[in-house]
């Protein structure tokens, strides 16, 4: 049986994860090794698409040119932070399952090495980054980027990245066609302000 709350200290960030191997690169890995860790603060049981949104921005200097301006990363980050005082409490012991795929095991190279270290996927976040390494390995590339990760998330309607995003005001399937298009950065708005 496995605990249901893992905790976290100086230790385990110094112990090696799978995460760190070729399968991802040093960038994404510490992405990864971000949304553990703040999902292992938070409490949550498991890693969801919010927590690697977060930990992507604050990693990725191409994500946070995707996503906007500093006031829209701004509001972004507000809403990030307010996971675990606000409105995400209510996400607390619930499965971040936006129907994607049914059953899903760790993402391969994205776990920890016996499984006690780290908390589960959701399944919505395992099949973002199955879908960002599809993305990468589509544009001939070994490891997925930021911005592949980022596409990946934007995606899933139903995930709690998406809603995030949504409710800084940053429509996530705006956001995910540029990204395919090819104009991540982001030029402002046409309309006015955000």
């Amino acid at each position: 049986m496995q605990p249901r709350t893992t905790r976290g200290g100086a230790h385990d960030e110094a112990v090696p994860h799978t995460d760190d191997d070729a399968a991802l690169g040093a960038e994404p890995a510490a992405v990864v090794a971000g949304a553990r860790r703040r999902a292992v603060r938070d409490g949550d049981r498991q890693i969801d698409t919010a927590h690697l949104l977060h930990s992507l921005l604050e990693h990725d200097p191409e994500v946070r040119a995707a996503v906007g301006d500093p006031q829209r990363l701004a509001r972004l980050f507000g809403y990030l932070v307010q996971r675990s005082i606000g409105y995400g409490l209510r996400w607390q012991g619930s499965v971040e399952d936006s129907g994607a795929i049914a059953v899903v095991a760790a993402p391969v190279g994205a776990g920890g090495r016996d499984g006690r270290d780290a908390p589960a996927w959701s399944p919505a976040a395992a099949a973002a980054m199955a879908a960002a390494r599809g993305r990468a390995r589509r544009r001939g590339e070994p490891r997925p980027a930021g911005t592949d990760l980022l596409a990946a998330l934007t995606a899933d309607p139903g995930s709690r990245a998406v809603e995030v995003l949504e409710r800084a005001g940053i429509p996530a399937r705006d956001l995910h066609d540029r990204i395919e298009t090819g104009t991540e950065e982001y030029a402002g708005d046409s309309g006015g302000s955000c």
